[in-house]
């Protein structure tokens, strides 16, 4: 019983159970309290010892219980139980009735399954007393018992049980007169000590905390403290420095006064003089005793504060001193406290184990049956505090004892699985042995079968050996029969061009004739195989024997393509301004790829970029042509430029007419380009060229028509047929008639109303003009553009021109590279990307932020791009307006792009340097190769509100990398970009956004549908940046329809040719 009643009460200190009593007598009332307060140092390694100690008290009490006392209770608690578990079912207890005060004191007791009536340690509890907070503060109070008189208790109790409980050994250890109400009471003043301890360690802990935070408080305190007192020193310091000066300055008036009175003493003339320094030393006197007085009583005053001020400092000081002893005193309270509680527990485990000591000598029954009362009631307490603290870790013990167990059952059934497999197997292995013998008996049949196919597969090989190498060298021998008819696909273009420079360099230089010299063309146009084994033979030998290894290899075969020679200003990316250059490369590379021949004439800039120009050469001929009444000769070159053979032209001219460092802009291009035009064909005339086709471009060579047919044409140059291309009505190269005189031509001839003279002012000629009508075939660069330059608003004075002559004007939509526009090949970007795998843009995207300084904070903010030159026709004011709704629509704007037009490069210049260091607007006002094919990678819109577009190439571009086209509907926009709102278009050509008016509200309407269509249909967006990726924008259709133009005036001419 004792031991029992010793465990109980280790069990409620273990959990921090305190403040109930149940006394012997039924006369004497103990005070009940409600609540319990768990030690969460405690709590798990006793509660789970606890558990040990109840089952197996429960256990003892199960097997000695008589089976004819009170009923049974047939609900059992798992006493390490979960609540998730399902508790199995005890066996039935015989529990004894208890008196009704121990009853009564047990129904007193308060057990709240929720964590919020727990006294948490680590709250913070105000000064006064909370009693909702800390429940037992009134018992604590009626009790009146402090630590020092707890620990006398404890110690009293202890003697007296000692005394009481006195064993006579000698006598056999029977137990002496001792009442069992006493060891309980002394058992519950015990646990209740120990629980007013707790409480005032409690307190004790919460003070010390305040404690604490005083301190830091008061160590701020003194901070602050000292760094007045130090300000004040420093005040001090520089009173003092003023004093000083002070005395200085009086020190240096006295000087002052004694020379004066020396002076007034030695002149006595000058009375009226030593009275006016008398009054001005009197009021100087007067000044500075004002200002000594002043100043000194200032300097005393503020001296006076500074010293009463640092005496409350120090006492402040002094007063923080003694709080922080306190504080240390403290400290040495609760120190002395935890002691304290040390021996009070240890006095409490005495009395257990006397306790113990008393159940081996005594064997009381009515202090059995209570003890069994109260352990039927513990277990039920032990049962409710089980369900209502739910801890944790007794959670997650169990349900690792369940996972060892699914283990266990997992492995059990895995062994008999394999149990039951052996055993099936150990009966089929004699069966499997038997099977095992035929198999192997097949498996050498098999084998001794397969040995004599094997043979007879390798005779029939070495027969097909035979035979292919038979075949083999009969189609050797075809090849090289036939190698002599097809064309050598084996060499890059840049070879044949190449070749076909020394040809021509040969008949200028008077080394092989004229015939000779065609036969050679015609066999390199043809990519004759022969020429190529030739030209690799010579390489290593002189000229003469590379000459003569040419001239064997003449023949009479006949080229089935046409011979075009393009005359230009530009070709990308040697001498590129605009979109003529890559016009002039693209086509003639299409054609050249389709079978033709094809060859470029160029003027030879300073300002070309030269290392795009390979095997470039002096050839050693001088060319001369007529200008301003003289011969002026001319240097040639020759090299190649993508794929290309292209003839330099170096005129030796006074006037240095292409050593500008500019390809256009000079006050005379009229009188440059003329002269280059007639020294072009008076190269072709020279070389005994015979070209089906010259193509000229623009205002620049707009010359050659009407020079070949005037003057040209007579001269025996009169196998071509000329093709003129106006890539922008709105440059015509006006300029006086009389220039018109200095490249040869008949001023007076030409300067009529149907021939070369302006529409609008008659004293000027036309270059433009004079191309149309004396062109064979006139095109310009899409048909949306070729309509509306015959209207009076977009013919710029030429609508009339172009009508009468609309039978040979056609509008064909140039094409871009889509070799050097490939975003996969592409060697300028940060990651080449293709339709396929998209994550290369957004990778562009981020590396051009980076580079240019904007915001990389919303990977999905749209960026739109502009790259353009800034001129009236691009539609400046809508591109400045486009940076500013970008912006207030949330998203980013890179401008690249200068302008040649003063005011619009300074207004643009503002502008960038308004938005020099904003995170979402970038303008660089140049043009930047690496940095265009940057943008348009990098942007997820292109924007191109041009007033009027005769093409444009950009939207073509654009859409090639990825980057969505918000255009106005005009020239080539208008046939390239059509809208995907609108319902007139198929739906799988509606490939971006226009608008028609060229004002603000047409270009919000544009880019606010852009906007809402990429933040809110992110699919959509996807599907339409992968449409226009696979668009095929490249010079395959644009080269067939030139191709078929050429064919068909080609035909025209050899048919007037034959009738005549």
């Amino acid at each position: 019983m004792a031991a029992a009643t010793s465990k109980l009460a280790t069990c409620f200190v273990s959990y921090g159970f305190t403040g109930f009593g149940c006394g012997s007598n039924s006369d004497k009332k103990q005070p009940n309290v409600g609540s319990f307060l768990p030690s969460r140092r405690l709590r798990h390694a006793s509660c789970r010892m606890c558990h040990r100690r109840l089952s197996y008290q429960k256990r003892r009490q199960v097997k000695k219980a008589a089976p004819t006392q009170s009923p049974t209770t047939s609900s059992g608690f798992q006493v390490s139980g979960d609540d998730e578990s399902e508790p199995e079912p005890a066996p039935p207890v015989q529990v004894p009735r208890l008196n009704h005060e121990v009853t009564a004191h047990f129904q007193n007791i308060d057990v709240n399954g929720d964590s919020e009536s727990d006294v948490d340690v680590e709250e913070e509890v105000d000064g006064d007393e909370d009693v909702e907070r800390l429940p037992l503060t009134e018992e604590m109070k009626s009790l009146a018992i402090d630590v020092d008189d707890e620990k006398q208790l404890s110690t009293s109790t202890a003697s007296d049980e000692e005394k009481d409980l006195a064993i006579n050994i000698a006598g056999g250890m029977e137990l002496s007169t001792i009442h069992n109400g006493d060891l309980i009471g002394m058992i519950r003043n015990a646990e209740r000590n120990v629980y007013l301890l707790n409480q005032a360690r409690i307190h004790a802990l919460e003070n010390l905390e305040k404690i604490h935070n005083e301190k830091e408080d008061l160590q701020g305190a003194i901070n602050a403290l000292e760094m007045r007192l130090a300000e004040n020193d420093a005040r001090m310091k520089i009173a003092a420095q003023e004093k000083i000066r002070v005395e200085l300055l009086e020190n240096h008036l006295e000087k002052l006064r004694n020379e004066l009175a020396q002076r007034n003493s030695t002149d006595g003339s000058l009375l009226d003089l030593n009275e006016s320094h008398e009054i001005r030393n009197n009021i100087i006197n007067e000044g500075v005793h004002l200002l000594q007085s002043t100043s000194v009583h200032s300097l005393s005053e503020e001296l006076g504060s500074l010293r009463t001020e640092n005496r409350s400092l120090k006492n402040d000081v002094e007063a923080l001193k003694a709080e922080l002893g306190n504080v240390k005193s403290t400290d040495e309270r609760v120190i002395v406290l935890e002691k304290e509680r040390l021996l009070l527990e240890s006095s409490l485990k005495d009395l257990e184990s006397k306790l113990l000591a008393s159940e081996e000598v005594s064997k009381l029954s009515s202090l059995k049956v209570e003890c069994k009362d109260l352990w039927e009631k513990v277990e039920t307490l032990q049962t409710l505090l089980d369900n209502s603290t739910k801890q944790a870790d007794q959670a997650i013990l169990v349900l690792q004892q369940n996972q060892e167990l699914r283990k266990k059952v997992d492995n059990l059934e895995q062994s008999l699985e394999e149990a039951n497999a052996y055993k099936l197997s150990s009966e089929k292995f004699q069966q499997y042995n038997e099977l095992m013998q035929q198999k192997i008996k097949l498996l050498e049949e098999r084998l001794q079968k397969s040995d004599e196919e094997i043979q007879s597969y390798v005779q029939l090989y070495q027969e097909s050996v035979q035979e292919f190498q038979d075949t083999l060298n009969t189609f050797k021998e075809e090849s090289k029969k036939k190698a002599l008819d097809e064309p050598a696909d084996d060499m890059p273009w840049e070879f044949w061009s190449r070749v076909l420079l020394i040809i021509d360099g040969w008949l200028l230089e008077k080394k092989i004739s004229t015939n000779d010299a065609k036969l050679l063309r015609e066999m390199v146009w043809k990519r004759d195989g022969r020429i190529r084994d030739v030209y690799m033979d010579c390489i290593d030998k002189n000229e003469r024997d590379a000459l003569s290894g040419f001239l064997k290899l003449i023949s009479s075969q006949k080229s089935s393509g046409l011979h075009v020679i393009h005359i230009a200003a530009e070709m990308a990316p040697v001498a590129k301004v605009g979109g003529l250059g890559d016009v002039v490369t693209g086509l003639g590379k299409a054609l050249q790829k389709r079978g033709h021949l094809v060859e470029i004439i160029l003027p030879k800039y300073d300002c070309m970029q030269y290392d795009r120009v390979y095997n470039l050469r002096a050839l050693d001929v001088t060319l001369e042509s007529y200008f301003d009444g003289k011969l002026h000769k001319n240097k040639i070159w020759v090299g190649t430029v993508e794929g290309l053979p292209v003839y330099f032209i170096e005129p030796h001219h006074p006037d240095k007419f292409f050593w500008r460092g500019q390809f256009y802009g000079e006050n005379d291009d009229f009188k440059r380009f003329s002269f280059f035009s007639r020294a072009a064909l008076e190269l072709l005339l020279q070389a005994g060229k015979k070209p089906d086709i010259i193509h000229c471009h623009d205002w620049q060579t707009a010359f050659v028509a009407p020079l070949y047919w005037d003057l040209y044409t007579p001269k025996g140059l009169n196998s071509a047929r000329i093709c003129f291309t106006c890539h922008n009505f709105e440059y015509q190269g006006t300029a006086p008639a009389s220039d018109l005189a200095s490249c040869g031509l008949d001023v007076y001839q030409l300067n009529r109303p149907d021939r070369m003279q302006d529409n609008s002012f008659h004293d000027r000629v036309n270059p433009v003009k004079g191309a149309v009508v004396f062109s064979n075939i006139v095109t310009t660069v899409s048909p949306t553009y070729a309509q509306e330059v015959r209207t009076a608003e977009g013919g710029k004075g030429l609508h009339s021109t172009l009508s009468f002559h609309s039978k040979k004007f056609v509008g064909i939509l140039n094409g871009i590279d889509a070799e050097a526009w490939n975003p996969a090949s592409d060697t300028f970007l940060e990651v080449q990307y293709s339709s396929n795998d998209l994550q290369g843009k957004a990778e562009n995207k981020l590396a051009m932020r980076r580079r240019l300084g904007l915001s990389i904070a919303d990977a999905k903010q749209p960026l739109v791009g502009c790259i353009t030159r800034l001129v009236p026709q691009k539609g400046v004011h809508l591109i400045r307006h486009a940076i500013y709704q970008t912006l207030e629509l949330g998203g980013q704007f890179v401008l690249l792009g200068s302008s040649p037009v003063a005011h619009i490069q300074r207004e643009f210049e503002g502008i960038a340097n308004q938005f020099q260091n904003h995170e979402h607007i970038r303008l660089i006002l140049k043009y930047d190769e690496s940095l265009s094919h940057s943008i348009y990678a990098a942007s997820d819109m292109f924007i191109i509100p041009s007033i009027f577009e005769p093409c444009g190439l950009t939207q073509m571009i654009a859409m090639r990398y990825g980057s969505i086209p918000i255009v106005r509907k005009t020239g080539g926009l208008n046939d390239s970009v059509f809208d995907i709102d609108d319902d007139v278009i198929p739906l799988q050509f509606r490939n971006g956004f226009t608008f028609l008016t060229p004002d603000e509200q047409g270009l919000n309407s544009a880019l606010v549908r852009a906007f809402d269509y990429y933040k809110n249909n992110p699919v959509g967006w996807q599907q339409l940046v992968l449409k226009d990726m696979n668009i095929d924008f490249s010079w395959e259709t644009s080269a067939s329809q030139y191709e078929d133009l050429y064919l068909k005036s080609v035909a025209r001419a050899r048919a007037a040719a034959s009738r005549s």
